[in-house]
């Protein structure tokens, strides 16, 4: 009788979190999802990079809460690695994140959301302790402060507006050339840049430097982040995200070459999810871009998705013969496998690298959340997900609809990549090449010693720009015979 009772105690009795918001902070009721982070290195465990960093976290559904008014985490909470009672008897520091979102990326930095300043706990085996957080911090707004040669620009999009059903726009910074107010009837090419997952242009804020150039040529160059509050939108038309692609080429491009002195050349660049973006752009919208960089982008085809086949295989965590598939490595050891990534995935529930791939690939779900591609206990792969996955597998795509697109695209793309990468994206390049050489695309592709983040060299930027230049010397030749 005693150890049942010993028993029932430690189930009834966890240790737990109270956690409140005040009315300071926001002085309405609260719907919406409650994070509570946590993490034994991590000062402000919040910060940590999903992804990157493994840290408990857990999530709970919490409607019409008032300010002042306490929210249990427990065992019932949606957990990672673990529930609350499952974790190493150990100290923490512990921050609480109400997310409102409002448009942001990441939960922890999304303006308008509603954070604790982080406290440390220390887990004994007292287990009816109970912590208390109190959120009364808010993010700010990000504020851009332009300069002579960086500034932002912001264009109302009423394709999104639609889409969302409230006022959208979108935004990034605009790069210009050293001599563009020297030379004021001077046109330059514009460059498309689109960043990475994770990044934000708000970076730029206060540059003085002029950055407008490739290389050496003068150049008006457009970054762009692709944020959105699903993740990283890769500029995509999707379900989830709405017509971001059709956006930047309808509504933004056209605004900032009103605005600025653009030449009628086209280019469009980027690395990672950016690079990703940038072969979207080029495929989806041939004859709008003058030629494309892709550097170590996404999986561009789905046979090898972070090395798993995704049309023959039928788990995302778990190769055939049990082992763990990795996510990602680091001087050739894992660093993270795909089971802990969607699984803290899912708790995290929007923003991160994951959530991207579901909001752009998937279908809308009956939820009016975007479907996910593997159940997250058993890292199933879901066939009928997979399916709507299908029409963003680029390398299919263009194998698909060569013979109509053909006329614009031949030889307009450079695709580079590290042999090291991190995240195995050497191995999509590698089976994209091959379909493109049976095409005869005239596609360029490029190997480098490096992973994801080292392959930068001099050579790497070099080879990149040089493709750039001939590609606008033949633009220039050709609309000058015209």
């Amino acid at each position: 009788m005693i150890f049942l009772l010993f028993c029932f105690s430690e189930v009834v009795f966890p240790q737990r979190f109270n956690v409140s918001f005040s009315n300071t902070a926001f002085d309405q009721p609260f719907s919406g999802k409650l994070i509570l982070y946590l993490s034994k290195d991590h000062r402000e465990p919040m910060k940590a990079v999903v992804g990157f960093e493994q840290f408990p976290c857990f999530a709970i559904d919490v409607k019409n809460v008032q300010p002042g008014k306490t929210v249990l985490f427990d065992d019932n909470a949606i957990s990672y690695p673990t529930i609350l009672s499952g974790l190493e008897r150990n100290e923490y520091y512990a921050q609480a994140v109400w997310d409102r979102n409002l448009d942001g990326r990441a939960i922890s930095e999304s303006p308008g959301n509603i954070y604790s300043n982080p406290i440390k706990v220390k887990f004994t085996g007292d287990r009816k302790k109970t912590f208390s957080i109190q959120c009364d911090q808010v993010i700010p707004e990000k504020v851009f402060r332009d300069t002579r040669f960086i500034k932002e620009l912001k264009v109302h999009s009423a394709l999104l507006s639609d889409f969302y059903h409230k006022p959208f726009t979108l935004a990034g910074v605009v790069a210009l050339p050293a001599i563009y107010y020297d030379q004021p009837r001077k046109k330059f090419p514009l460059v498309v840049t689109v960043n990475g997952w994770g990044s934000d242009y708000h970076n730029q804020s206060g540059d003085s430097i002029s950055r407008g150039r490739i290389d050496t040529l003068p150049a008006i160059i457009v970054l762009l982040d692709g944020n959105c509050s699903l993740g990283h939108s890769v500029y995509a038309n999707s379900d989830n995200n709405g017509p971001w692609g059709d956006a930047l080429v309808k509504e933004f491009i056209p605004e900032l070459e009103k605005q600025y002195r653009c030449d009628g050349a086209r280019f469009v660049r980027g690395h990672s999810s950016g690079g990703w973006a940038a072969l979207w752009l080029q495929t989806h919208y041939p004859s709008y871009f003058t030629a494309c960089m892709a550097s170590s982008p996404d999986p561009i085809d789905f046979r090898d998705f972070h090395k798993i086949n995704l049309y023959e295989s039928e788990n995302m965590y778990y190769a055939k013969d049990s082992s763990l598939r990795p996510l990602a490595l680091v001087s050739g050891l894992p660093w993270m496998f795909q089971k802990q990534g969607w699984q803290m995935e899912h708790v995290i529930y929007r923003g991160e690298q994951k959530h991207s791939y579901d909001a752009v690939f998937s279908g809308r779900g009956l939820d009016e959340n975007p479907e996910s591609i593997c159940d997250p206990v058993t890292g199933a792969i879901n066939k009928k997900v997979l399916a709507h996955w299908k029409n963003y597998d680029i390398s299919l795509y263009l194998k698909t609809n060569w013979n109509s697109i053909q006329k614009d695209l031949q030889g307009k793309i450079r695709v580079s990549v590290g042999e090291q990468d991190n995240f195995f994206l050497n191995g999509a390049v590698h089976v994209f090449e091959n379909e493109m050489k049976n095409l005869n695309t005239g596609f360029v592709f490029a190997y480098y010693p490096g992973d994801h983040f080292t392959v930068f060299t001099n050579e790497y930027r070099n080879d990149g720009n040089r493709f750039l230049f001939e590609k606008y010397f033949s633009w220039q030749k050709e609309n000058k015979a015209k």
